[in-house]
């Protein structure tokens, strides 16, 4: 019984190693493109102008002050030009360039940032809840390019 539980064990132990050593062949590689996320948001029906406000006052600048510490490449927001379905609806999508995956996922202390940027913190906290009060939908996508090139 001992035998056999030691066989089962260095088979479950060679599996294993087997399915990592495959598993780290087909991983790519960290590399230093960039990484894309969309930010979408829906806000609530007759808020969308006052949701606008709010970001461009309390959120852009933090998000330029990041693009200046070299941490984002570039920000942008689209709007829809028309209409879609209220489920598919939204409002507004940012879309920011990371410098790269490992600096978009590592930690990043934004609210001591916001906190340099906004001394009257109690105005700047009543704000961006008020930002995400009047939201009826938020998510955020990370995106690739896909080359249609490749074979």
């Amino acid at each position: 019984m001992i035998r056999m539980s030691r066989v089962l064990a260095l088979l479950l132990f060679f599996t294993i190693t087997l399915l990592n050593f495959s598993y780290a062949q087909s991983a790519p590689a960290t590399s230093d493109k960039p990484f894309v996320v969309e930010y979408y948001y829906k806000a609530k029906w007759g808020h969308a102008d006052e949701f606008l406000k709010l970001f461009k006052k309390n959120h852009y600048p933090v998000l330029k002050k990041e693009a200046e510490m070299g941490r984002i490449a570039k920000v942008w927001m689209d709007q829809p030009r028309y209409h879609t379905t209220e489920d598919g609806r939204w409002d507004f999508r940012v879309t920011i360039v990371f410098k790269n995956a490992t600096v978009a996922n590592e930690p990043f202390d934004e609210a001591a940032l916001q906190k340099q940027m906004y001394p009257d913190q109690e105005t700047f906290q009543r704000e961006e809840q008020r930002r995400f009060e009047i939201l009826d939908g938020h998510w955020d996508l990370p995106v690739k390019t896909v080359d249609l090139e490749m074979k």
